[in-house]
Protein backbone atom coordinates (compact mmCIF):
# COMPACT_ATOMS: atom_id res chain seq x y z
CA UNK A 1 0.00 0.00 0.00
CA UNK A 2 2.80 2.43 0.89
CA UNK A 3 4.54 1.57 -2.36
CA UNK A 4 1.37 2.36 -4.36
CA UNK A 5 0.99 5.63 -2.50
CA UNK A 6 4.56 6.60 -3.35
CA UNK A 7 4.03 5.71 -7.01
CA UNK A 8 0.80 7.77 -7.12
CA UNK A 9 2.48 10.76 -5.49
CA UNK A 10 5.41 10.53 -7.89
CA UNK A 11 3.01 10.39 -10.84
CA UNK A 12 1.24 13.54 -9.67
CA UNK A 13 4.54 15.38 -9.32
CA UNK A 14 5.62 14.28 -12.80
CA UNK A 15 2.29 15.38 -14.25
CA UNK A 16 2.61 18.80 -12.65
CA UNK A 17 6.20 19.21 -13.83
CA UNK A 18 5.22 18.17 -17.37
CA UNK A 19 2.23 20.51 -17.46
CA UNK A 20 4.37 23.45 -16.42
CA UNK A 21 7.09 22.54 -18.89
CA UNK A 22 4.73 22.47 -21.88
CA UNK A 23 2.94 25.65 -20.88
CA UNK A 24 5.83 27.90 -19.87
CA UNK A 25 7.42 29.93 -22.63
CA UNK A 26 11.17 30.30 -22.68
CA UNK A 27 12.48 33.01 -20.38
CA UNK A 28 14.82 34.30 -23.09
CA UNK A 29 13.82 37.84 -23.98
CA UNK A 30 13.53 38.60 -27.66
CA UNK A 31 15.56 41.31 -29.38
CA UNK A 32 13.56 43.00 -32.15
CA UNK A 33 14.71 42.56 -35.77
CA UNK A 34 16.62 45.37 -37.40
CA UNK A 35 14.43 48.38 -38.11
CA UNK A 36 11.56 47.30 -35.86
CA UNK A 37 10.79 49.85 -33.14
CA UNK A 38 9.43 48.72 -29.76
CA UNK A 39 7.20 50.77 -27.48
CA UNK A 40 7.79 48.73 -24.32
CA UNK A 41 5.54 48.42 -21.28
CA UNK A 42 2.68 50.59 -22.51
CA UNK A 43 0.09 50.69 -19.68
CA UNK A 44 -3.54 49.69 -20.09
CA UNK A 45 -4.33 49.60 -16.36
CA UNK A 46 -2.80 50.50 -12.99
CA UNK A 47 -1.30 47.10 -12.11
CA UNK A 48 2.36 46.47 -13.09
CA UNK A 49 1.22 43.39 -15.02
CA UNK A 50 -1.25 45.41 -17.09
CA UNK A 51 1.29 46.31 -19.73
CA UNK A 52 1.82 45.67 -23.45
CA UNK A 53 4.74 45.91 -25.86
CA UNK A 54 4.07 47.42 -29.28
CA UNK A 55 6.24 46.41 -32.26
CA UNK A 56 6.18 48.88 -35.16
CA UNK A 57 7.32 48.05 -38.72
CA UNK A 58 10.45 49.64 -40.22
CA UNK A 59 8.42 51.62 -42.78
CA UNK A 60 5.06 52.21 -41.09
CA UNK A 61 2.12 53.11 -43.28
CA UNK A 62 -1.14 54.54 -42.01
CA UNK A 63 -3.85 51.92 -41.68
CA UNK A 64 -1.63 48.94 -40.85
CA UNK A 65 -3.36 45.80 -39.52
CA UNK A 66 -2.74 44.99 -35.85
CA UNK A 67 -2.00 41.54 -34.43
CA UNK A 68 -2.59 41.24 -30.66
CA UNK A 69 -0.61 38.37 -29.10
CA UNK A 70 -1.44 36.90 -25.66
CA UNK A 71 1.25 34.69 -24.11
CA UNK A 72 0.71 31.39 -22.31
CA UNK A 73 2.00 30.05 -19.02
CA UNK A 74 -0.72 28.00 -17.30
CA UNK A 75 -2.52 31.25 -16.34
CA UNK A 76 0.08 31.60 -13.56
CA UNK A 77 3.26 32.85 -15.26
CA UNK A 78 4.69 33.88 -18.62
CA UNK A 79 6.42 36.78 -20.34
CA UNK A 80 5.09 39.00 -23.12
CA UNK A 81 8.66 39.65 -24.32
CA UNK A 82 9.79 36.01 -24.42
CA UNK A 83 11.49 34.98 -27.65
CA UNK A 84 9.06 32.08 -28.16
CA UNK A 85 6.14 34.49 -27.91
CA UNK A 86 7.24 37.24 -30.29
CA UNK A 87 10.48 36.62 -32.22
CA UNK A 88 9.28 34.78 -35.32
CA UNK A 89 5.91 36.54 -35.32
CA UNK A 90 7.55 39.97 -35.33
CA UNK A 91 9.99 38.91 -38.05
CA UNK A 92 7.21 37.50 -40.24
CA UNK A 93 4.30 39.89 -39.74
CA UNK A 94 5.89 43.15 -38.56
CA UNK A 95 9.16 43.24 -40.47
CA UNK A 96 7.92 41.12 -43.36
CA UNK A 97 4.37 42.38 -43.92
CA UNK A 98 4.07 45.75 -42.20
CA UNK A 99 1.76 44.66 -39.40
CA UNK A 100 1.84 46.16 -35.93
CA UNK A 101 2.16 43.52 -33.21
CA UNK A 102 0.95 44.14 -29.64
CA UNK A 103 2.18 41.60 -27.06
CA UNK A 104 0.03 41.67 -23.92
CA UNK A 105 0.80 40.71 -20.33
CA UNK A 106 -1.93 40.26 -17.74
CA UNK A 107 -2.38 39.57 -14.03
CA UNK A 108 -1.86 35.99 -12.89
CA UNK A 109 -3.75 33.45 -10.82
CA UNK A 110 -4.04 33.58 -7.79
CA UNK A 111 -3.94 37.42 -7.78
CA UNK A 112 -6.99 37.31 -10.05
CA UNK A 113 -9.18 34.59 -11.52
CA UNK A 114 -9.40 33.52 -15.15
CA UNK A 115 -12.41 35.70 -15.93
CA UNK A 116 -10.51 38.75 -14.67
CA UNK A 117 -7.60 37.74 -16.89
CA UNK A 118 -9.93 37.77 -19.89
CA UNK A 119 -11.09 41.21 -18.80
CA UNK A 120 -7.44 42.33 -18.68
CA UNK A 121 -6.91 41.16 -22.26
CA UNK A 122 -10.10 42.91 -23.38
CA UNK A 123 -8.98 46.11 -21.67
CA UNK A 124 -5.63 45.85 -23.46
CA UNK A 125 -7.43 45.42 -26.79
CA UNK A 126 -9.56 48.51 -26.08
CA UNK A 127 -6.47 50.55 -25.20
CA UNK A 128 -4.65 49.34 -28.31
CA UNK A 129 -7.65 50.17 -30.51
CA UNK A 130 -7.73 53.70 -29.09
CA UNK A 131 -3.98 54.10 -29.62
CA UNK A 132 -3.74 52.42 -33.03
CA UNK A 133 -4.04 55.60 -35.17
CA UNK A 134 -1.09 57.18 -33.34
CA UNK A 135 1.00 54.08 -34.20
CA UNK A 136 -0.11 54.09 -37.84
CA UNK A 137 -2.56 51.24 -37.25
CA UNK A 138 -6.21 50.72 -38.13
CA UNK A 139 -8.50 50.04 -35.15
CA UNK A 140 -10.86 48.22 -37.50
CA UNK A 141 -8.22 45.70 -38.62
CA UNK A 142 -7.40 43.87 -35.38
CA UNK A 143 -6.72 40.13 -35.15
CA UNK A 144 -6.35 38.38 -31.78
CA UNK A 145 -3.89 35.54 -31.23
CA UNK A 146 -2.95 33.56 -28.12
CA UNK A 147 -0.99 30.47 -27.16
CA UNK A 148 -1.89 27.88 -24.49
CA UNK A 149 -3.51 29.82 -21.61
CA UNK A 150 -3.50 32.84 -23.92
CA UNK A 151 -5.33 30.79 -26.56
CA UNK A 152 -8.02 29.99 -24.01
CA UNK A 153 -8.36 33.68 -23.08
CA UNK A 154 -8.72 34.93 -26.67
CA UNK A 155 -11.15 32.08 -27.45
CA UNK A 156 -13.21 33.02 -24.39
CA UNK A 157 -13.36 36.67 -25.48
CA UNK A 158 -14.39 35.61 -28.97
CA UNK A 159 -17.04 33.20 -27.72
CA UNK A 160 -18.43 35.75 -25.29
CA UNK A 161 -17.99 39.23 -26.84
CA UNK A 162 -19.90 40.85 -23.97
CA UNK A 163 -16.75 40.52 -21.83
CA UNK A 164 -14.87 42.66 -24.34
CA UNK A 165 -17.70 45.16 -24.75
CA UNK A 166 -17.76 45.73 -20.99
CA UNK A 167 -14.12 46.81 -21.24
CA UNK A 168 -14.91 49.16 -24.18
CA UNK A 169 -13.24 46.94 -26.78
CA UNK A 170 -14.71 47.12 -30.26
CA UNK A 171 -15.22 44.04 -32.49
CA UNK A 172 -12.13 42.55 -34.11
CA UNK A 173 -11.84 40.64 -37.37
CA UNK A 174 -11.02 37.19 -36.03
CA UNK A 175 -9.03 35.07 -33.61
CA UNK A 176 -6.17 32.56 -33.83
CA UNK A 177 -6.06 30.15 -30.87
CA UNK A 178 -2.76 28.27 -30.67
CA UNK A 179 -3.19 24.90 -28.94
CA UNK A 180 -5.61 25.26 -26.03
CA UNK A 181 -6.79 22.19 -24.16
CA UNK A 182 -9.33 24.23 -22.19
CA UNK A 183 -11.83 25.15 -24.92
CA UNK A 184 -14.40 22.99 -23.10
CA UNK A 185 -13.36 23.91 -19.58
CA UNK A 186 -16.24 22.23 -17.78
CA UNK A 187 -15.65 18.91 -19.54
CA UNK A 188 -11.91 19.19 -18.88
CA UNK A 189 -12.46 19.61 -15.15
CA UNK A 190 -14.81 16.62 -14.96
CA UNK A 191 -12.31 14.10 -16.32
CA UNK A 192 -8.78 13.19 -15.26
CA UNK A 193 -6.61 16.28 -15.72
CA UNK A 194 -3.31 17.83 -14.75
CA UNK A 195 -3.28 18.97 -11.08
CA UNK A 196 -2.50 22.61 -11.90
CA UNK A 197 -5.93 23.00 -13.51
CA UNK A 198 -7.50 22.66 -10.04
CA UNK A 199 -5.54 25.65 -8.82
CA UNK A 200 -6.51 27.67 -11.88
CA UNK A 201 -10.20 26.77 -12.27
CA UNK A 202 -11.15 25.74 -8.73
CA UNK A 203 -13.96 23.36 -7.83
CA UNK A 204 -17.13 25.30 -8.73
CA UNK A 205 -18.88 23.89 -11.85
CA UNK A 206 -20.67 27.21 -12.36
CA UNK A 207 -17.31 28.98 -12.63
CA UNK A 208 -16.01 26.31 -15.02
CA UNK A 209 -18.94 27.03 -17.33
CA UNK A 210 -18.52 30.82 -17.03
CA UNK A 211 -14.95 30.64 -18.37
CA UNK A 212 -15.53 27.88 -20.92
CA UNK A 213 -15.50 29.06 -24.55
CA UNK A 214 -17.77 26.12 -25.42
CA UNK A 215 -20.37 26.94 -22.76
CA UNK A 216 -20.33 30.71 -23.28
CA UNK A 217 -20.40 30.62 -27.09
CA UNK A 218 -22.81 33.24 -28.39
CA UNK A 219 -24.13 33.72 -31.94
CA UNK A 220 -22.12 36.21 -33.93
CA UNK A 221 -18.69 35.17 -32.65
CA UNK A 222 -15.82 36.33 -34.89
CA UNK A 223 -14.15 33.76 -37.15
CA UNK A 224 -11.68 31.51 -35.34
CA UNK A 225 -8.67 29.47 -36.42
CA UNK A 226 -7.99 26.67 -33.94
CA UNK A 227 -4.46 25.29 -34.16
CA UNK A 228 -3.78 22.09 -32.22
CA UNK A 229 -0.82 19.80 -31.62
CA UNK A 230 -1.33 16.21 -32.73
CA UNK A 231 1.52 15.23 -30.41
CA UNK A 232 -0.53 15.98 -27.28
CA UNK A 233 -2.65 13.30 -25.62
CA UNK A 234 -4.85 15.57 -23.51
CA UNK A 235 -7.60 16.29 -26.03
CA UNK A 236 -6.35 19.50 -27.65
CA UNK A 237 -7.35 18.49 -31.19
CA UNK A 238 -10.53 16.76 -30.05
CA UNK A 239 -11.67 19.91 -28.25
CA UNK A 240 -10.74 22.05 -31.25
CA UNK A 241 -12.86 19.94 -33.58
CA UNK A 242 -15.78 19.87 -31.16
CA UNK A 243 -15.57 23.64 -30.71
CA UNK A 244 -15.45 24.08 -34.49
CA UNK A 245 -18.67 22.08 -34.75
CA UNK A 246 -20.35 24.23 -32.10
CA UNK A 247 -19.31 27.44 -33.84
CA UNK A 248 -20.49 26.36 -37.28
CA UNK A 249 -23.80 25.21 -35.76
CA UNK A 250 -24.43 28.81 -34.66
CA UNK A 251 -23.71 30.05 -38.18
CA UNK A 252 -20.17 31.12 -37.39
CA UNK A 253 -16.89 30.33 -39.09
CA UNK A 254 -14.17 28.15 -37.60
CA UNK A 255 -11.26 26.14 -38.98
CA UNK A 256 -9.03 23.55 -37.30
CA UNK A 257 -5.36 23.27 -38.24
CA UNK A 258 -3.76 20.16 -36.70
CA UNK A 259 0.04 20.32 -36.64
CA UNK A 260 2.61 17.61 -35.96
CA UNK A 261 4.47 19.92 -33.60
CA UNK A 262 4.87 20.01 -29.82
CA UNK A 263 2.90 22.43 -27.68
CA UNK A 264 5.95 24.69 -27.41
CA UNK A 265 6.75 24.47 -31.14
CA UNK A 266 3.20 25.54 -32.04
CA UNK A 267 4.11 28.88 -30.47
CA UNK A 268 7.81 29.30 -31.20
CA UNK A 269 7.77 28.18 -34.85
CA UNK A 270 4.83 30.24 -36.05
CA UNK A 271 6.28 32.73 -38.49
CA UNK A 272 8.94 30.41 -39.87
CA UNK A 273 8.59 29.47 -43.56
CA UNK A 274 6.39 26.41 -44.08
CA UNK A 275 2.87 25.12 -44.42
CA UNK A 276 1.95 25.99 -40.81
CA UNK A 277 2.69 29.69 -41.18
CA UNK A 278 1.13 29.65 -44.65
CA UNK A 279 -2.16 28.32 -43.20
CA UNK A 280 -2.28 31.03 -40.53
CA UNK A 281 -1.35 33.66 -43.11
CA UNK A 282 -4.20 32.54 -45.37
CA UNK A 283 -6.70 32.81 -42.52
CA UNK A 284 -5.54 36.31 -41.57
CA UNK A 285 -5.57 37.46 -45.22
CA UNK A 286 -9.13 36.16 -45.56
CA UNK A 287 -10.16 38.28 -42.57
CA UNK A 288 -8.56 41.40 -44.04
CA UNK A 289 -10.16 40.73 -47.41
CA UNK A 290 -13.59 40.23 -45.84
CA UNK A 291 -13.20 43.57 -44.02
CA UNK A 292 -12.87 45.28 -47.38
CA UNK A 293 -9.50 46.73 -46.39
CA UNK A 294 -7.00 44.02 -47.38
Amino acid sequence: MKRLARIFAAALLLALAFSQAIAQPTAETAAPPAGVRVLADQPYGPDPRQRMDVYLPPNPQQGAPVLVMVHGGAWMFGDKAAASVVSQKVEHWVRGQGFILVSVSYRFVPQVDVLQQAQDVARAVATAQASAPSWGGDAGRFVLMGHSAGAHLVALLSASPSIARQQAARPWLGTVALDSAALDTAALMQRRHMPFYDRVFGSDPAFWRSVSPTDTLAPGAPPMLLVCSTQRRDGSCTQARQFETRITATGGRAEVVPEDLSHAQINAELGLPGTYTTAVDAFIRSLLKASGRS
